[in-house]
């Protein structure tokens, strides 16, 4: 038993290291004052900011209760040692086992240290030059994040969609919420590469097909990301459906360009121009945070125009033939069933990158 009581206070005392340096002790003080909160009928009056902090407060529950159910078992565990004989010993050291397992789980919350890793993200796809089968690359991509994302318990809204004449998308924007969104899907941010026998082309030819996947910051407000109102511009204009038609006759469709960055953001899914204005500014606002650590500038006022990752950075090759394998250029992670891969299971290819 003494040897098991020294795994005990070995996993205690690294618990307690980790706990402490991700402020989960903060953490439940925030969440015991939003329950306050939100327990009070008279919320209600202003929907939308109970719905946030509805949100916020659903946010910290994911965040701690975990560590709050290891810290119960671990008392427990110590009080159960403290009084049992060697009978017991298979079935503590079984407990113990799965909470040393359980607690490995949990550091990878250290991953999650940047600025904004515990953000919700934007994934905004784009065809690249190529016609049809960069459209049919873009919708691979799509439906690969989009399976990611349901495996993963994620919610995905979408907020705007242009589909191919003939086949993919020209562009998809998707907004994710869940754990860490952000800090997850970073690693994802820059062009991927397929290489494949086309299936749009009569000689069956060997093709090479680029797609921007773009991961954005969710920023809702303006104190992490301030945006001077003079260095925008906003346009207005009749939001299209498929095939470039009016479906309303109402200028709800907003884009906005901020000027210093020559960085442009067109929105036009919401109902209300005002809506799809609040959507994309914080786009907008995700987009330059981006750019802001892409560059290591210390504010906004300092970004550059056309220096941001964007197409020159080629991150992941797809290669269907002469052989398969999808490889990352950044940690040289591989895989040899590019199939499994495009199914949305990437998930080799973020823990190769977090861990870096």
């Amino acid at each position: 038993m003494q040897e098991l009581e020294k795994r005990l206070l070995n996993l205690e005392s690294e618990f307690t290291k980790v706990y402490e340096k991700l402020n989960i002790s903060d953490k439940l003080a925030k969440l015991a004052d939003l329950e306050k909160q939100v327990a009070d009928p008279d919320i209600w009056k202003n929907v939308e900011d109970a719905t946030a902090k509805n949100q916020a407060l659903a946010k910290l529950q994911d965040e701690t209760g975990d560590w709050e159910l290891l810290k119960t078992q671990i008392h427990d565990l110590k009080e159960l040692i403290e009084l049992s004989d060697d009978t017991l010993k298979e079935e503590i050291e079984g407990q113990l086992e799965a909470m040393e397992n359980q607690l490995q789980e949990l550091k990878k919350s250290l991953r999650f240290q940047g600025p904004y890793d515990d953000k919700d993200a934007i994934i905004r796809i784009t065809s690249g030059a190529g016609g049809t089968e960069a459209m049919d690359w873009a919708g691979m991509l799509e439906r690969m994040y989009l399976r990611f994302f349901e495996r993963h318990n994620y919610k995905t809204t979408s907020l705007d969609r242009t589909e191919g004449e003939e086949a993919g998308i020209k562009t998809a924007v998707y907004e994710i919420s869940g754990p860490h969104a952000y800090g997850m899907l970073k690693s994802e941010h820059g062009v991927h590469r397929l290489v494949r026998l086309s299936p749009f082309n009569a000689n069956n030819l060997r093709q090479t097909s680029f797609a921007l996947v773009e991961i954005l910051p969710v920023i809702e407000a303006d104190t992490d990301v301030q945006i001077d109102e003079k260095d925008l511009r906003i346009d207005v204009y009749h939001a299209g459906g498929h095939g470039g038609q009016s479906v309303n006759t109402t200028n709800s469709a907003v884009r906005i360009t901020h000027i210093p960055t020559n960085t442009v953001v067109a929105i036009q899914n919401e109902r209300s121009q005002l809506q799809n204005k609040e959507k994309a500014m914080e786009i907008l606002r995700g987009k330059l945070a981006q750019m802001q650590l892409e560059q290591h500038a210390e504010s906004i006022d300092k970004l550059r125009a056309g220096e941001s990752a964007g197409w020159g950075q080629q991150i992941r090759n797809y290669v269907l033939q002469p052989y398969k394998l999808v490889k990352d250029t950044r940690t040289n992670y591989e895989e040899s069933d590019p199939d499994t891969v495009l199914d949305g299971k990437i998930d080799g290819f973020i823990d190769a990158f977090l861990e870096k």
